[in-house]
């Protein structure tokens, strides 16, 4: 692991993001003019796509610079952390700003808050306040998704991306500071945006998707663990029947990594996710994750934003008692 900028461990500096991040969130306010650091590696990346990525090439052509493009954007990434923890070693005040830096690049609490705006639209304003709440998360197409189907998407996003959006990002933090971090949110991004399965990015996104598979294997895997002891203390929760099913079904998913938290949630609230789906013209007859009720509820997303809190509360615990017991060592 890379030393702090100070005296403080790392691990505690990272369980005080994660205070942080629960209280204050996204701090939208404050990058309102100038944009959020994702925002920039957004558009360093479509920068670099719509120059290199130009249907004429060959397949072969479009790889290799779509490897490229990964190489540029998660070197440039990984120097900018090595960069701010120099800056930041030695000066007292270096641990808080590490923190707050920690807290910008992790999304515990804009993740509940999107997908409670969910399960608030479908009660307030059913099936088409639903839909239109549900387009801000997930990919597939929401006129396609009946009230049930909005329910299941807001939880498999929950799910699925409380190991991408948090313990991942805390996981590479944990090993490697902030040039981790800075690097993992990189890759994340990377795949996020060329990594689709299409004419346009099946070949120039194909080291970027196998990149971020890596870096999320392990996260992943933890992930469902954490999540299964959330629900020992998440009401309604079922923490053995969690991990039956992320061991039983994650396999079944199409993602090698998304199976983990999505079958561990599916077991812990008695659901069946994932499924069948449409993706704009594309249906995608996947099975389905999870031996439970495939008809989602409003109370059952409620019920899924319990467990979510409970597991990040779990996961800053855990990294916290890490900090302390090495620091008394």
């Amino acid at each position: 692991m890379f030393p702090a900028p100070s005296r403080v461990d790392p691990l505690l500096i990272l369980a005080v993001a994660l205070a942080l991040d629960a209280v204050v969130g996204d701090l939208r306010p404050v990058f309102a003019r100038i944009g959020h650091p994702v925002q920039w590696l957004g558009r360093l990346i479509a920068g670099l796509e719509a120059k290199l990525n130009r249907p004429q090439r060959t397949p072969g052509a479009r790889r290799a610079r779509g490897a490229l493009t990964v190489m540029l954007v998660a070197g440039l990434a990984t120097a900018a952390g090595f960069a701010l923890l120099i800056f930041l070693r030695g000066r007292w005040w270096g641990w808080m700003a590490e923190a707050f830096v920690v807290c910008v690049l992790v999304a515990q609490r804009s993740l509940h808050d999107h997908v409670r705006a969910v399960a608030d639209g479908l009660d307030r304003g059913g099936l088409a306040g639903g839909r239109a709440a549900v387009a801000h998360i997930v990919g597939r197409d929401p006129e396609s998704l009946d009230a049930h189907g909005v329910a299941r998407a807001g939880v498999e996003s929950l799910a699925e991306n409380f190991s991408d959006a948090v313990v991942a990002p805390c996981f590479w933090y944990a090993v490697f500071g902030l040039p981790g971090l800075f690097l993992y949110k990189a890759v994340n991004t990377l795949d996020s945006m060329i990594a689709h399965r299409n004419d346009r990015y099946l070949d120039f996104g194909r080291f970027a998707a196998r990149l971020d598979t890596a870096m999320n294997f392990l996260p992943a895997r933890a992930s469902a663990l954490i999540v299964a002891l959330a629900a020992c203390v998440a009401p309604g929760a079922a923490p053995l029947q969690a991990l039956r099913t992320a061991f039983a079904d994650a396999r079944k998913h199409r993602s090698v990594n998304a199976g983990w938290p999505e079958g561990a949630f599916a077991g812990a609230l008695g659901l069946a996710l994932a499924g069948p789906r449409r993706y704009g013209a594309e249906i995608v007859d996947d099975p389905w994750i999870g031996a439970g009720r495939a008809r989602a509820t409003v109370e059952d997303m409620r019920r899924a934003l319990w467990l979510f809190v409970c597991a990040c509360l779990v996961n800053a615990l855990i990294f916290a008692g890490a900090g302390l017991a090495r620091m008394s060592l």
